[in-house]
């Protein structure tokens, strides 16, 4: 049974975040304790996967500490609504990086040459570089490269679209049967859509738009270029540079 509302709760961490060393444990062992049946939610959602339940119960506490200290007191939203995808997160990342395929250190080490030689490439020629020039350029295998990149490539989303250009496209999740229950796959939905209404928070307005018209309106970039005065070119470099900033913000959730 929780004590506190959610004003209450609110009130609570706005002494975490300002107030004395004594206040600000204080506060926060209460908020804690009280929203504690967050992360056991949670967990149900990610057992059976290989990691006992205690274990994935203290990665998702961990969660709910960074929730209770990164919570913006402006946001018009219930604490619990921030707190849960930051519960999971910390969650789906501990599962992606501890997951069953190991990957070497010197291979993540060659993975991130390779994304920042590629990165480099794109904003310089604005292409992708072919695999020989990168082996060449980091004085590598081809192999090894090959070997790198595919070690590093995240997991498909469960959401992607598995043909973007049919009038009504098929999700992958739409593929999946028998694995998960109806609950959980709505429950899951709205995780990623909290999350991604998050990561949309912090574009700017020029950001925000171009992310609108070209995934909601589905307009071509030079359609967009044409709306915004501006180049196709600049709106593509753009769009790469706001991918990525939604990308490194959702990965932190």
């Amino acid at each position: 049974m929780r004590k506190y509302d959610d004003a209450a709760v609110k009130e609570l961490i706005r002494t975490v975040q300002s107030g004395s060393d004594a206040e600000s444990s204080a506060a926060q062992k209460e908020v804690y304790e009280d929203n504690i049946g967050l992360v056991w939610s949670v967990v149900k959602r990610y057992m059976n996967k290989g990691t006992e339940a205690d274990d994935l119960f203290q990665i998702g506490s961990i969660g709910l500490i960074k929730a209770i200290r990164n919570f913006d007191l402006n946001y018009d939203v219930c604490f619990s609504t921030y707190a849960v995808p930051m519960i999971a997160g910390e969650i789906r990342r501990h599962l992606r990086d501890e997951g069953p395929i190991k990957v070497s250190r010197s291979i993540k080490e060659l993975g991130f040459k390779i994304k920042a030689y590629v990165e480099e490439a794109e904003r310089k020629y604005f292409k992708e570089p072919p695999v020989s020039e990168i082996a060449e350029a980091l004085n590598v295998e081809r192999e090894e490269i090959i070997m790198a990149i595919e070690a590093s490539r995240t997991p498909e989303s469960i959401y992607a679209a598995v043909d973007e250009s049919a009038p009504n496209p098929e999700y992958l999740i739409d593929k999946l049967t028998g694995s998960e229950s109806e609950e959980t796959t709505g429950y899951d939905r709205l995780l990623d859509r909290i999350s991604l209404e998050k990561a949309m928070e912090e574009l700017d307005e020029q950001e925000k738009t171009i992310i609108k018209l070209r995934y909601y309106s589905d307009l071509t970039q030079a359609k967009i270029a044409e709306r915004l005065g501006i180049s196709q070119v600049q709106v593509s470099r753009m769009e790469k540079k706001i991918l990525i900033k939604m990308r490194q913000k959702l990965s932190a959730l």
